[in-house]
């Protein structure tokens, strides 16, 4: 389906602008309570040109054994930002039971997702962004003083040879 838009060199390379999105689109993916989150997190960043690889890893934030407690939160949080009050359901393993729970539960674990995916989203966009401007100014920090070293070593040499210059001839 995306066979030639996979050649793409912005899906591929580590930039800044890249990096931060596609964390931002996998993590906002990674709350969403859907299958193969993996796939529209390839296909968004296939669409909007940022690292593919970081946006499919950025989904698996979410995984088996942080889906359940995911979800519970994002429930609860929903749950709160509808002003109701959870209750405990008694659980009975028939079909039934889990189509009438499914449709109590459904608008505020979309509700608490959203809200979950878009802080989160925000968040690693962010931190990605901070990070990666850090350590840019760092690096021109550590250049910009070999760079001082440098010169002043050159300095160093050329005072050393002037003066080697006057000696000789007195």
């Amino acid at each position: 389906m995306f066979g030639r838009l996979l050649h793409d060199p912005n899906l591929w390379h580590l930039n800044r602008r890249s990096v931060s999105g596609a964390t931002g689109i996998g993590l906002f993916l990674a709350f969403m309570p859907m299958p193969f989150q993996m796939v529209p997190a390839a296909a968004l960043a296939i669409i909007l040109r940022i690292n593919l690889p970081m946006a499919v890893a950025a989904v698996w934030i979410s995984n088996p054994l942080t889906m359940g407690p995911m979800l519970y939160f994002q429930y609860r949080l929903g749950k709160l930002m509808m002003g109701e009050r959870v209750s405990a359901a008694t659980f009975e393993p028939t079909l039934e039971w889990y189509w009438t729970e499914l449709v109590n539960v459904w608008q505020p674990l979309v509700l608490g997702s959203v809200v979950c995916g878009s802080v989160s989203a925000l968040a690693g966009y962010g931190l990605v962004h901070f990070i990666w401007r850090v350590n840019i100014r760092r690096h021109l920090r550590i250049r910009k003083d070999k760079r001082a070293e440098r010169a002043r070593i050159k300095q160093e040499q050329s005072e050393q040879q002037h003066q080697e210059q006057k000696q000789e001839e007195i």
